[in-house]
């Protein structure tokens, strides 16, 4: 593909003021955005980029017209939005094609739903299924096609009513990495060659190197509850290669974003309205271990994320987790083992274990835990009374919450959980 120049940005299609989305009601609803402003122009291609839990999907579908903001406002090239938005259509990272009907009955199906006639649905959906490369497939079923055919379905489908906003939600999440890394290509290739009648396109992901391939603007999400933490406008031209020195550098200025919102959080203290990180304790162990085979105790983020294996989602748990002990901490991009953390990765299985303890100890929710089992007559206290305790702090995050702090407990040997009789104990 030959090196294409940006569109020139001009025309303001969408605009976000002040947008909250609060889900229940009474004493303990749960805030899902708060006060997110957001414009998209025409000829853009922004990506929406953070963990898990931030409201990223929770936005587009309020930009989309699926669900109301409860508080702020939806502008449309400057109209309020009321109801489902004409202009704008959605892919999401389930195929959510309909098994019984064919690949062209998929795509003539939205034509349908705008009252557009026979024959001329025939004829648009034969042009889009050639436009994605689908030309053959026409009578297929879902079940005869593979995952990433099944995805060029739902663009097809998604653009068959030629909206001016094109959506994704994340959108190869559920593809293999071959299978994604192609259909971006083509995604790519046809919005930049205009093939495409879509003015722009606004795109839902947590894979950082995503973002930078593929988008002219990035917005950073931060969660509890969700909002814009920075924005990065991007100008590498196309085609954009994970190799290249530049492309690595804007991978490492967005990681250093994301990972130095951890930072600022762990810098405000803990409290039972700061969630814990949902991660394993050996998989901070394993990340600690991988430090202290740099020579210099410190590691790429982006460089670590890819030898590792771990996406957005899975590795920033991770961080935090070691971040909020002590272990570790995020330098501009890099993840920088703590002589603390060194001192662990050196330890042996029970020192381990007794410095977890003590580190663990500090955070309020684990020792709220611990001095509630400590004082109780046999030591033994019922799970339920530990979940109504934190839910007005934590609302439909209880649950895990209250898992992840017994799973840190158990790892180490702070108190332990029966599942038969639902209670937390003490073990002397």
């Amino acid at each position: 593909m030959a090196a294409v120049a940006p569109f020139v940005q001009t025309e303001m299609l969408l605009s976000l003021r002040a947008v909250g989305k609060t889900y229940g009601r009474g004493s303990n609803p749960f805030i899902a955005l708060c006060a997110v402003d957001l414009d998209v122009k025409a000829g853009e291609f922004v990506c929406l980029l953070g963990p898990s839990g931030c409201g990223k999907s929770s936005l587009l579908r309020i930009i989309t017209g699926l669900n109301p903001t409860s508080t702020g406002t939806v502008l449309y090239r400057g109209r309020p939005l009321t109801g489902v938005n004409p202009y704008a259509t959605i892919v999401f990272q389930t195929f959510a094609l309909y098994p019984w009907l064919t690949v062209q009955a998929n795509v003539e199906i939205a034509l349908k739903a705008r009252g557009v006639p026979q024959p001329g649905r025939s004829e648009r959906a034969l042009k889009l299924l050639d436009t994605v490369g689908l030309d053959g497939f026409e009578r297929a079923y879902p079940r005869e096609l593979s995952g990433g055919m099944r995805q060029k379905v739902g663009f097809a489908r998604a653009m068959a009513v030629e909206p001016e906003l094109l959506c994704l939600d994340e959108p190869f999440s559920a593809l293999d990495v071959l299978s994604a890394e192609s259909l971006r290509g083509e995604l790519l290739e046809l919005w930049l060659n205009k093939s495409i009648p879509i003015k722009a396109i606004l795109m839902v992901t947590h894979n950082i190197e995503e973002a930078v391939l593929l988008a002219d603007r990035i917005v950073v999400m931060g969660k509890n509850p969700g909002h814009i933490v920075t924005e990065f406008s991007l100008n590498l031209r196309h085609p954009r290669q994970h190799k290249d020195t530049a492309f690595q550098a804007e991978v490492d200025k967005v990681y250093a974003a994301v990972a130095g919102k951890l930072e600022a959080l762990a810098e405000t203290g803990n409290h039972f309205k700061k969630p814990l990180p949902l991660a394993q304790l050996n998989a901070v162990a394993g990340l600690l271990e991988k430090l202290a085979l740099e020579e210099s105790g410190r590691a790429d983020l982006s460089l670590l994320s890819r030898e590792l294996m771990l996406e957005l989602d899975d590795l920033l748990p991770v961080v935090e987790a070691g971040e909020l002990l002590g272990l570790c901490a995020v330098r501009e991009g890099d993840l920088l083992l703590l002589p603390l953390g060194k001192a662990y990765a050196e330890a042996s299985i029970l020192t381990r274990k007794e410095l977890l303890a003590g580190r663990i100890l500090r955070l309020p929710a684990i020792n709220w835990i611990y001095e509630t089992l400590l004082h109780d007559d046999n030591q033994h206290v019922d799970k339920d009374y530990f979940l109504d305790k934190l839910r007005p702090d934590f609302g439909d995050l209880t649950e895990a919450q209250l898992d992840t702090a017994i799973s840190w407990g158990r790892h180490a040997e702070l108190f332990d959980y029966d599942s038969d009789t639902n209670e937390l104990y003490l073990e002397f």
